[in-house]
């Protein structure tokens, strides 16, 4: 009950402090490129529930049905000022809107696209036990992972994000979600805001 309620009051306070940036940044991405301002996507949430997520748009219209992995920093459906929002996470703002309306939290397990989503088994369910989150710390480990994707070698995007990106990332939220405290959250809000504005890890 704690956690929903700093979820609601800090996810309001944020949208009303970010409402000028966010029309800002809607304007720019409709003049940009052609295609909608928002990018909704069909994501798992809590109890394994499906719902949409919001983000602002930062590839070419239609091409995320090209390929669920982006290649990397090179992908070239990322359009010019896609690269700038994905820099500094800000194509990620608007899902303050779904951490309002309870779909999801601050804080918690990235939600999975329902095909990754059907690939968690037994015990690793447990990830949907609680609300998925805008940040955690598979956001903090990955955050640059265009690099990461464009250092993957030989293997396919799809491949490497299958065999090492995300085995990875079902290890750490497991471990979040038994280990998961209040406190815990706060830290890693103050690390994902520290990386935002300075580009650097806290250890």
């Amino acid at each position: 009950m704690v956690k929903r309620l700093f979820d609601v009051v800090a996810s309001s306070i944020l949208i009303m402090i970010l409402c000028p940036l966010f029309i800002v940044l809607a304007v720019l991405v409709k003049i940009s490129s052609p295609g909608p301002v928002f990018f909704r996507q069909v994501r798992i949430g809590w109890g394994g529930e499906p719902f949409y997520i919001i983000k602002l748009r930062t590839m070419l219209a239609d091409s995320e049905k090209l390929s669920r992995e982006t290649a990397g920093g090179s992908d070239v459906r990322i359009t010019p000022f896609g690269r700038f929002l994905r820099k500094y996470k800000l194509d990620e703002l608007p899902q303050l809107f779904n951490v309002l309306t309870g779909d999801m939290s601050l804080v918690g397990p990235r939600p999975e696209i329902p095909f990754y989503a059907a690939r968690y088994r037994g015990e690793e369910r447990i990830v949907f036990s609680v609300r998925p989150g805008i940040t955690d710390v598979c956001s903090l480990e990955f955050s640059d992972l265009d690099s990461i994707m464009d250092a993957r070698g030989e293997s396919t995007p799809a491949e490497y994000y299958e065999k090492v990106i995300h085995p990875r990332k079902k290890e750490i939220q497991m471990r979040y979600v038994k280990e998961q405290t209040f406190l815990s959250d706060l830290r890693i809000l103050f690390k994902t805001a520290w990386v935002v504005l300075l580009g650097k890890k806290l250890v």
